[in-house]
């Protein structure tokens, strides 16, 4: 699958907020956001004054921080607009529960992977079982009463360990239930808007697509 090979810190610039593409190493010191606040690129640091973004532009960019945000392709991101178009209820709010249920968003809020990018790594190197059978698709929206957990075999890879170690400092969203010593966790329910910690702006994706 495609996915976007650029420095991870350059999109966290252009969207002028901090993504956590990198996990937990972005608190760090050394995060380039904090370094240089300013967008990338020649013209990024210019004192030249930079024109006011109009509607359609505001809201292309909150998309692609959207997109950016869960690690999703723009072909991908569409088709999870169009479903949440059709589910009841208010668009946005739908289309927010659908990345958040992707498996490797999951693994990542469980505290099993210190990134979403780490996350889909170990989704696809057949790591991680759902209700006991291994499942090598990030993109598989786990469901209520869903049980997630790493495989016995690779409970003791680096990354899994490592991540675990990280997740002491990190809060489990409230539709999660997590168990970090037998490196599982279930899905107590679907998440709401008000479960998703995301620093976006839906209603301006839903604007964007609607034009």
């Amino acid at each position: 699958m495609a996915r976007d090979s650029g420095p991870s810190c350059r999109q966290c610039r252009r969207e002028s907020q901090k993504l956590f593409l990198k996990g937990s190493r972005c608190n760090s010191p050394k995060c380039a956001l904090e370094r240089k606040s300013y967008p990338p690129g020649m013209h990024g640091n210019s004192r030249m004054r930079r024109p006011k973004l109009s509607e359609y532009g505001m809201q292309l960019r909150e998309k692609q921080k959207i997109r950016r945000h869960y690690g999703v392709m723009e072909k991908q991101f569409r088709r999870y607009f169009a479903e949440a178009e059709r589910l009841s209820g208010i668009t946005g709010d739908n289309l927010l529960m659908l990345l958040e249920t992707r498996l490797d968003n999951t693994i990542y809020r469980m505290g099993l992977a210190s990134s979403r990018s780490e996350a889909r790594q170990l989704v696809c190197h057949r790591h991680i079982t759902v209700n006991g059978r291994i499942v090598g698709i990030p993109s598989y929206g786990v469901r209520t009463d869903d049980v997630i957990a790493v495989k016995p075999r690779s409970q003791r890879i680096q990354p899994v360990q490592m991540a675990v170690n990280l997740a002491s400092g990190r809060s489990v969203p409230d539709w999660l239930s997590v168990n970090l010593g037998a490196l599982n966790g279930t899905v107590m329910s679907l998440p709401t808007r008000e479960q998703i910690d995301a620093q976006v702006r839906e209603n301006m994706v839903v604007e964007f697509y609607s034009r």
